[in-house]
C-alpha cells in the first residue's frame, strides 16, 4: 500500500492554457502540474520539432572537438570511439560512428566487456590503440572521471575527446576537449542529456559544418534520432527539453524503420508496424534486449545489429539478444529470490536505512536490475555486489529512493572504493571484499543523517480524480499529446473512488492481476502488473478506490486501466 499524494496546480494557469491552447481542462491541468505554465511553452511541448534543438556550439569544448575530428578525417588518421557497454553508450557509438562516416572518415570502436573489463576506460586499451597507430580517441558515455587514463593517452601521443553526461569531479580529465553539459563553466542550456544525446550533439555540430543542403541535414539528423531515442529512454534521463524532441521524433521514425537491425529488434520484441512504439515499449521491450548483450555477453552485438545492412544477419542477432534477455531474466529472478530470503526480518529503516548485499555466484551483468527490484520492494537505497573471490574484489551496482542522492552517498565513503561513479539515481563501484562490512556501516551512518523518516514511505503521485465517463477518445487524444512519458514528464495517474469489482479477479501468467471495474454504469478492464499477490480477499461487488494510468488496448480496442494501487473504498 502506498501513500497517495495529489499534485497541486494553479487554476489560473489552467484557465490560460485552456483558452490559448485550445485544450480541455484535464490535459491543461496535467501540463500545469508538470510546470508547463506558459502558452508558448505549452505549444512547443505539445509539438516537438527539430528546430527546437539548441546550437551544439553552445556546449563548452564543441568547437575544439569538431576541429580536431575534421582534421583527423581530412588527414585519414585512425580514430577509435571508446563507448560504454549499456544501451546509452552503444547507441551513442552507432550515431557518432555514422556521422564520422558521412563526413568522409572512418572509425573503429571499443566497448568494454562488463565482466572481464568492468566499467570505464582502461589503460591497456589505450596502450593497444597507440600500438595500432590510433591518433584520436572519442569517448561516448564514459570518461568524465578518467584523468589517469587520459593522461596516459596524452603521453602516447593520442588526443582525446571526452563526451559524457555523468557528473564530473571538480577537475575534468586533461583531454583536448571535454563535452559534458554538467561540467563547470559549460553554459549549455540543457543539462539532462544522455550519453547518446551528447554524442548526437557532436554529430550535429560535425555534420552542420559540411555545407549540406538544409533538407539533407534535416533528414539525416531526423533519421539518427531513432537510435538516439532508444538510448535516451534506456538511460532514464528526464524526457524534457531536447530529450523530449529526440524521443518524440525518434519514436515516430520507429514506426516504419528502414534499418534492418531496428526492424529485426521490433519484430523480436513483438511490436507491430501498425503503431509507433511508446517510450514504455522502448524501456520494457527494446532496451532490455539490447542491454542483455552487455549484461550477459558482449555489447558489440548491439552495434553490429544497428549497423549491419543484411536483414538475415540482423534477424540472427536479434534472436540472440532475445535469448540472452531470457537468460538475464532467469538470473535476475534467482538473485532477487536469494536477497529477499536474506532480508527476512530486516530491521526497520531507522535502524537499517541502506541495503548492501553481496554474493559470489551473482552475475555482475544483472545486479543493477536486482538493485532496482529490491528498492521497489523495500524502499531503501540498495547496493548489490558481485564477489570475485579470486581477485578479492566486489563489483557493485546501486539504486536509490527519492530522498537519497546515491552518488553523494558513495562520495561520503569514497576512500573504500577502487573506483566508483554514476549519478543521483544509479551508481557503480568496485572495492575489496573485506571492506564490505565497513561500507554497509558507514553508508548507513551517512543515510541516517540525510534521509527523512517520510522518505522511507513509498508514495504515489496522483494527478487528478477522474470518472470513468470522462475517459473518452477526445479527452484521451489530447492527453496522449503529452507523451512520451518518463522522468520529468510522468505518465498521468488518476484515481476513482467507490468503483465496483465486477465478477471475480483472475491471474495472468500467475503474477498479473486482471479486473473489471464499474462506476456509474461504465465498466473498464484493468490490469495490475505484478499485483498477483494482492488477489486474496478480493470479492465480487466490493467497492474499491483505485489509482491507475490509462492506455489504449490495441488488442481488444478501447481504453484500459493500468493499476498503480488500490484499496477498499474509504466510505
Amino acid at each position: 500500500m502506498k501513500r497517495w499524494r495529489y499534485r497541486e496546480f494553479d487554476p489560473a494557469v489552467v484557465d490560460r492554457l485552456q483558452a490559448e491552447n485550445g485544450l480541455s481542462r484535464l490535459p491543461a491541468v496535467l501540463l500545469a502540474q508538470r510546470n508547463i505554465t506558459d502558452p508558448e511553452q505549452a505549444a512547443r511541448f505539445l509539438q516537438p520539432e527539430l528546430s527546437q534543438l539548441y546550437d551544439p556550439y553552445r556546449m563548452l569544448g564543441m568547437k575544439r572537438a569538431v576541429e580536431r575530428l575534421l582534421r583527423a578525417i581530412h588527414q585519414q588518421e585512425r580514430i577509435l570511439i571508446y563507448g560504454d557497454y549499456d544501451v546509452d553508450g552503444t547507441t551513442g557509438v552507432v550515431v557518432l560512428r555514422k556521422a564520422i562516416e558521412l563526413a568522409g572518415g572512418s572509425a573503429d570502436f571499443h566497448v568494454p566487456h562488463r565482466v572481464k573489463d568492468g566499467y570505464g576506460m582502461r589503460r591497456d586499451v589505450i596502450e593497444r590503440a597507440a600500438h595500432d597507430e590510433v591518433r584520436l580517441i572519442v569517448s561516448v558515455d564514459t570518461g568524465i572521471r578518467e584523468r589517469a587514463v587520459v593522461q596516459r593517452a596524452n603521453e602516447l601521443g593520442i588526443d582525446c575527446i571526452i563526451t559524457d553526461h555523468h557528473l564530473p569531479e571538480e577537475a575534468v580529465p586533461p583531454a583536448l576537449a571535454v563535452l559534458n553539459p554538467n561540467q563547470s563553466g559549460c553554459g549549455y542550456p540543457d543539462k539532462n542529456l544522455s550519453g547518446a544525446g551528447v554524442a548526437f550533439k557532436l554529430s550535429q555540430a560535425l555534420l552542420s559544418g559540411l555545407e549540406w543542403a538544409p533538407s539533407r541535414l534535416h533528414s539525416v539528423l531526423h533519421s539518427m534520432l531513432k537510435v538516439v531515442a532508444i538510448g535516451t529512454v534506456a538511460d532514464v534521463v528526464p524526457l524534457l527539453g531536447e530529450n523530449r524532441v529526440f524521443v518524440t521524433l525518434g519514436i515516430a521514425g520507429l514506426r516504419q524503420p528502414r534499418n534492418p537491425g531496428l526492424k529485426a529488434l521490433l519484430d523480436v520484441a513483438g511490436l507491430s508496424a501498425a503503431r509507433s512504439p511508446t517510450a514504455g515499449d522502448i524501456a520494457f521491450r527494446l532496451a532490455p534486449r539490447l542491454n542483455a548483450a552487455g549484461r550477459m555477453e558482449s555489447a558489440r552485438s548491439v552495434i553490429e545489429l544497428l549497423t549491419t545492412s543484411r536483414a538475415e544477419r540482423a534477424a540472427e542477432i536479434a534472436q540472440k539478444l532475445d535469448r540472452l534477455n531470457n537468460d538475464r531474466q532467469q538470473s535476475e529472478n534467482a538473485i532477487v529470490t536469494e536477497v529477499v530470503e536474506r532480508l527476512e526480518g530486516i530491521p526497520p529503516p531507522d535502524e537499517a536505512p541502506c541495503i548492501v548485499e553481496a554474493g559470489e555466484a551473482w552475475h555482475p551483468g544483472v545486479i543493477g536490475i536486482v538493485a532496482s527490484r529490491i528498492v521497489e520492494r523495500y524502499h531503501r537505497p540498495t547496493l548489490i555486489l558481485s564477489l570475485d573471490t579470486k581477485q578479492g574484489t566486489a563489483t557493485g551496482s546501486g539504486r536509490t529512493i527519492h530522498g537519497f542522492h546515491l552518488l553523494e552517498g558513495l562520495e561520503s565513503v569514497s576512500d573504500l572504493f577502487e573506483r566508483f561513479g554514476g549519478h543521483r539515481q544509479a551508481t557503480g563501484c568496485t572495492l575489496a571484499i573485506e571492506r564490505i562490512p565497513e561500507l554497509r556501516r558507514r553508508l548507513s551512518e551517512h543515510a541516517r543523517r540525510v534521509i527523512q523518516p517520510e522518505d522511507f514511505v513509498p508514495t504515489l503521485d496522483v494527478d487528478s480524480v477522474i470518472s470513468f465517463q470522462e475517459i473518452t477518445d477526445e479527452t484521451m487524444g489530447q492527453i496522449h499529446r503529452l507523451a512520451p512519458h518518463g522522468v520529468g514528464n510522468p505518465t498521468p495517474v488518476f484515481s476513482a473512488s467507490g468503483v465496483r469489482l465486477l465478477g471475480r479477479p483472475r491471474l495472468i501468467k500467475e503474477k498479473h492481476l486482471k479486473l473489471t471495474l464499474k462506476q456509474q454504469g461504465v465498466s473498464r478492464a484493468a490490469i495490475g502488473w505484478r499485483m498477483g499477490d494482492r488477489i486474496d480477499g478480493l470479492e465480487p461487488s466490493q467497492a474499491l478506490d483505485a489509482a491507475f494510468s490509462i492506455e489504449r488496448d490495441y488488442y481488444w480496442g478501447g481504453w484500459q486501466l493500468v493499476l498503480r494501487d488500490f484499496r477498499l473504498a474509504e466510505s
